[in-house]
Parts: structure tokens; sequence; C-alpha cells
């Protein structure tokens, strides 16, 4: 689980990774049809790196 410089909540979920308000709305996910391990930021903050047990994708913000 990781939040941005806005306090969204990036938290892998079933299917891939939920995004999160600062409130607890769901904004929207992030779907890979895999089991997501661990979710991290990456260069400036505007890269989302996700880990599975096969996997490791980057994901522009």
């Amino acid at each position: 689980m990781k939040a941005d410089v806005l306090g969204n909540v990036f938290a892998t979920g079933p299917g891939g990774v939920l995004v999160l308000s600062p409130q607890g709305k769901l904004l929207g996910r992030i779907v890979t049809g895999e089991r997501i391990a661990n979710v991290g930021w990456g260069n400036d903050g505007s890269i989302l790196y996700l880990t599975s047990d096969m996997y490791l994708c980057r994901v522009q913000t």
C-alpha cells in the first residue's frame, strides 16, 4: 500500500490495485488479472511499480 502526493492510496486488492481517495472513496482500479504482491513509487512519483509472483510492471500515473 502506498500513497501519492495528493493523499490517494494505491492498495493491492482482488485482480490488481485499488485507488482510493483520502476519504476512502474508490477512484478506480488498475486491473492486472494477476495477484499483486506490492506497489512502490519510482522516478519522481509518476511511475508506479507493481510486483507479483512472475512479473514486475511499470505504470505511468
